[in-house]
C-alpha cells in the first residue's frame, strides 16, 4: 500500500495512506513536547484536509508521555481531532512497561469523544483493522 511521508525528523515520521485515507505515525524513539505537538498537529490538519477518520498510532518507541503532554494531548488535541471527524484509533503502545501506563485512559476519553480506540501490539495488524473498516 502506497504512502505518502507528510514530516520526518529524528524522532518520528507521519505518513498519509490516500487510497483508505489513514493518518499514521511512527516514533522512532521518544518525543515530547513541541516536537511531540507538531507531530501531532501536523495530523490533525492533515485528517481535517483530506476528510479522514482513520488514525494508526506507532508509540512502540515512545516512552512514557510527561504530565503537560498528556493533559494538552487529552484535554486539547483529543477533542479538536475528534470534532474534525475522526471515528477509528488504532493504538500500538510503546514496548516499554512505564510507556505503556495509562492506555485505558486514552481508550476511555476517545469514547468520550466518540472515537472507537482498539490497542495492537504490531502495527501491521492494526492497520488491517484500519483498512476494513
Amino acid at each position: 500500500m502506497f504512502k505518502e511521508t507528510i514530516l520526518e525528523n529524528e524522532e518520528a515520521v507521519l505518513w498519509y495512506h490516500p487510497e483508505v485515507k489513514i493518518i499514521h505515525y511512527h516514533i522512532k524513539h521518544y518525543v515530547f513536547g513541541q516536537r511531540l505537538r507538531k507531530l501531532l498537529d501536523t495530523g490533525y490538519e492533515l485528517l481535517k484536509e483530506k476528510g479522514s477518520q482513520k488514525w494508526l498510532s506507532d508509540d512502540r518507541n515512545n516512552n512514557v508521555l510527561t504530565i503537560e503532554d498528556k493533559h494538552w494531548a487529552l484535554n486539547n488535541w483529543l477533542p479538536r481531532v475528534a470534532s474534525a471527524g475522526w471515528k477509528y484509533w488504532a493504538l500500538v503502545p510503546s514496548e516499554m512497561i512505564i510507556g505503556q501506563t495509562g492506555m485505558q485512559e486514552y481508550v476511555n476519553e476517545g469514547a468520550k469523544v466518540g472515537v472507537t480506540v482498539k490497542i495492537f501490539t504490531n502495527p501491521d495488524k492494526a492497520l488491517e483493522w484500519l483498512n476494513q473498516l
